[in-house]
């Protein structure tokens, strides 16, 4: 693997190129990618190159362990923004950024470990404007004020998914930790009753010999 990316290879295994070499390459079905990080560093690259911005797009979790195994990248003018009530009349309207684009690709994690792509839409339905390498911003940097709230909302929604899990561990913890307590209350008492019936079992039997 190369120091400066990460390691694409076709279906077939024949062809192993880094990220950074096989940036001028068109994705399609069947293009394998050591993980989701190197198909999301390639399709950046790809997008930059046309003249548009990738969006990291939708996801799905393994039922079995919660990882996301299938992942979908987008144009940055996918689906339409949702309308909003008028807030005031003096206030300027913001641009449209989302025109319905379909272009795309989603890559799916396979057993090997590997991710495939196994879809591939080339065509954009709005012009594309190719920006130079050396003036190449990331692609958080360039996103509209529109992407970054959805980022936002994303994040927001995965942290509160999180601290629901946490709580429900804090709530398995603390009735454990109950549990424990009460056995041990009850072990204690045991234990104190079996103390008391010896010495009473002593005292009689010394009140025998007297």
């Amino acid at each position: 693997m190369s120091e400066d990316g990460d390691m694409m290879e076709s279906s077939n295994g024949k062809e192993l190129l880094t990220t950074e070499e096989s940036s001028d390459i068109e994705p399609y079905v069947g293009m394998e990618f050591e993980s989701e990080e190197a198909a999301k560093v390639f399709y950046d690259a790809y997008a930059t190159r046309l003249g548009f911005i990738m969006r990291v797009d939708a996801f799905r979790r393994s039922m079995r362990d919660g990882k996301v195994v299938w992942r979908r990248l987008v144009c940055n003018k996918e689906g339409f923004r949702k309308l909003r009530p008028k807030r005031s009349e003096n206030r300027k309207p913001r641009a449209i950024t989302r025109e319905g684009c379909k272009a795309m690709i989603v890559v799916k994690k396979e057993k090997t470990g590997k991710w495939l792509v196994t879809r591939f839409v080339k065509e954009h339905n709005h012009p594309l404007v190719a920006t130079p390498a050396n003036g190449r911003r990331s692609v958080l940097l360039s996103q509209t004020p529109d992407e970054k709230d959805v980022k936002i909302r994303e994040l927001t929604a995965e942290l509160q998914r999180e601290r629901k899990r946490s709580a429900a561990f804090q709530e398995q913890l603390d009735m454990v930790l109950r549990d424990m307590e009460d056995h041990s209350h009850h072990l204690s008492r045991n234990i104190d009753d079996i103390v008391q019936s010896v010495r009473e079992i002593e005292s009689k039997r010394l009140g025998n010999f007297t």
